[in-house]
């Protein structure tokens, strides 16, 4: 087993290692959450992962995101954290997009072979399509919901949708997924803290966005780190 492992070999044993080893994980969205938890269940030892944005870095991502730097401005999420993720293992298999996908290009992607999906989509469309066709097809997923306006880490809970609470994106996701007849079976991660209204501003002229919410370092990172103990917490199990 390769030394950077040993610890991680450690505290779960080797053949949960070699179980992540074996294991294919789809992360959906690399902004302030997702490329947290794309970088843990990395470290973390997994074998395979397919890694999609379609967004640059931008000055705005400073304050939150991982992959945003001065010297990373205007580069594209998914190249960057393909790197990132490349350069601590080198030998994990990767596969990265960097574009957005249509409803359409997201049922495409979803048929082929995944343990585990993280959703770390911030837009409620494409979020409700990927979770519903996750349920569909059975795949194991883990969604985050707003880290935006949140202050208090002990706010920060992981349990079924059904049981969030005082967060918008899961109110508008839970009431668009009835719709759909999904009620429960997916796992979020979402915080109970509920926002000042102050920290939100409404924008316009922007595609897929009606308001700016403050954010602050930590919280995204949280998320994006309770997100990533979801799925290696289950795939070890």
């Amino acid at each position: 087993m390769c030394d950077w492992k040993e610890r991680t070999a450690l505290l779960l044993g080797e053949d949960k290692v070699k179980t992540l080893e074996s294991n294919h994980v789809l992360i959906m969205g690399l902004g302030g959450v997702g490329a947290y938890a794309a970088e843990q269940i990395a470290r973390a030892g997994i074998g395979e992962m397919t890694i999609v944005d379609g967004d640059t870095i931008h000055p705005s991502n400073r304050n939150r995101q991982l992959l945003a730097l001065q010297s990373t401005e205007g580069k594209g999420k998914a190249r960057l954290m393909e790197q990132r993720l490349l350069d601590i293992n080198p030998a994990l298999k990767t596969h990265s997009i960097q574009a957005y996908l249509t409803e359409e290009a997201i049922e495409d992607l979803l048929e082929q072979e995944y343990d585990y999906v993280v959703d770390a989509i911030d837009t409620l469309a494409p979020k409700v399509h990927l979770i519903y066709h996750c349920l569909d097809k059975g795949y194991k997923i883990v969604s985050s919901m707003g880290a935006g306006g949140k202050i208090d880490p002990s706010e920060v809970q992981i349990a079924d949708i059904s049981k969030s609470y005082n967060d918008n994106l899961a109110r508008m996701l839970r009431k668009r997924l009835h719709k759909k007849g999904v009620y429960s079976g997916v796992k979020v991660v979402f915080s109970s803290e509920i926002i000042d209204k102050s920290a939100i501003i409404l924008v316009e002229g922007e595609a897929n966005k009606k308001t700016t919410v403050g954010t602050l370092s930590y919280m995204p990172a949280i998320f994006g780190n309770f997100m990533a103990s979801v799925v290696i917490r289950d795939l070890v199990d």
